[in-house]
């Protein structure tokens, strides 16, 4: 990250190249509730400064797994008011309602406010931050590249804390609880898209009538996503330590990527018995018998290339599991299921200190390096599950700390 005083330097030329030199002089790498004229958030001692900071506050399963929220949302944001003291005034006051009315924690509500490129470039400071535009990312996927101003991300246990907060924010509700809803984010944005999901024991198979299923999968009431394995075991995954800016001005937040994924799984379930299903999402190394025993982490033999010219095909994990710094993960995963549109897919939604480790993780996922050891690995073909799937859309965000969470950076 650039100095303090060079990161300033560097927006005032910024703002000046933009025609924002009327502005210039508010902006910085972040606005504090200070500056905004704010008394100290009332909530912030019981609350973690990070915003994507869940870890120490979810359940867990006997093996210490951590079990997401079962409910997710997001609300996809475009800013209707112009950026001012105002406008981050009444931002930060709506999200200190949510914090009022509900504890942090998956019986209560997890938020997150972030911020996306096309904000940063209307306040002229996107080249300074640590987010960019998403980018195509493979040879056979043409997704929707996303551009939005911000971000709410929401998560519970109870659906109806979801419904309930979007309502008050958004909509006509006057009180959350005994919190009283004076300032919404429907007074200086307007929401251009929402994505809604699922994660947990017994949910998949409540939504087994979408599009992209077959007609009885074989899924039972102990499967928590659609393909019929356990996703985020916490040996898989990076810690909120690692993907955490550590340095800067930037320092405490994180960046965000989201994807719509969708699924074709009728092959996945009538074209494979369970072993080959394990060969595509683990590796061929593995059996049904194996991932029974897996129960924290799964085993990582970095054989890829082995692995295709032995069995023509490789598994997702251990592709992307290639990209790992000093044996550990680069990529927090907060996926979930959807129906949206009536279609069986995932919302892949990642924490990373940048987007290069996302961009490095997907890159890997694709597999190219390994077309040369078989013939019968393609780019979507026996290639771990990009048979199953398809990019539909990307965004990228980045998340403030939660001082600096109401317009960043002007």
């Amino acid at each position: 990250m650039a100095s303090r005083r060079t990161l300033l330097e560097r927006i005032a030329g910024i703002a000046g190249a933009v025609g924002l030199a009327g502005c210039s002089q508010f902006l910085r790498p972040a606005r504090s509730e200070t500056d905004l004229g704010l008394d100290p958030n009332p909530h912030a001692d019981g609350l973690p400064n990070r915003q994507h900071a869940q870890s120490s506050f979810v359940r867990r399963d006997r093996h210490g797994n951590p079990l997401l929220p079962r409910h997710h949302r997001v609300l996809l944001l475009d800013l209707s008011a112009s950026p001012s003291k105002e406008t981050g005034r009444t931002i930060e006051r709506a999200m200190r309602t949510l914090e009022g009315a509900y504890e942090w924690g998956s019986d209560g509500l997890f938020h997150l406010l972030a911020w996306g490129p096309n904000y940063f470039e209307r306040v002229g400071a996107l080249d300074a931050t640590p987010v960019r535009r998403p980018e195509v990312l493979s040879r056979t996927d043409d997704p929707d590249l996303l551009d939005f101003d911000a971000a709410l991300a929401l998560s519970s246990d109870v659906p109806s804390h979801l419904d309930a907060a979007e309502n008050a924010l958004f909509g006509p509700k006057d009180s959350l609880g005994d919190v009283s809803v004076d300032d919404r984010l429907g007074d200086v944005f307007s929401t251009s898209g929402r994505r809604t999901g699922f994660i947990g024991e017994g949910l998949p198979v409540e939504h087994t009538d979408a599009e992209g299923l077959p007609e009885d999968p074989p899924l039972s009431d102990s499967d928590r996503m659609f393909m019929g394995f356990r996703s985020g075991m916490r040996g898989t995954q990076a810690s909120e330590d690692r993907v955490t800016i550590d340095s800067g001005s930037f320092e405490g937040g994180t960046t965000m990527h989201l994807s719509h994924l969708s699924q074709s799984l009728t092959r996945w379930f009538e074209g494979f018995d369970r072993n080959e299903r394990v060969a595509r999402m683990f590796s061929p190394e593995f059996s049904d018998e194996d991932v029974d025993e897996f129960t924290d982490t799964v085993p990582f033999s970095d054989a890829v290339s082995d692995h295709a010219s032995e069995h023509d095909v490789v598994g997702h994990h251990e592709k992307v599991a290639r990209v790992r710094e000093d044996g550990e993960p680069i990529v927090l995963r907060r996926d979930f299921n959807t129906v949206d549109g009536n279609r069986a897919g995932v919302h892949f939604l990642s924490f990373q200190a940048s987007l290069d480790d996302f961009e490095k993780t997907r890159k890997a996922m694709n597999g190219w390096y390994v077309r040369d050891d078989s013939t019968e690995v393609r780019d979507r073909q026996n290639n771990g599950i990009l048979e199953f799937i398809t990019v539909e859309s990307r965004a990228n965000f980045y998340v403030p700390t939660r001082e600096y969470r109401a317009l960043p950076m002007f």
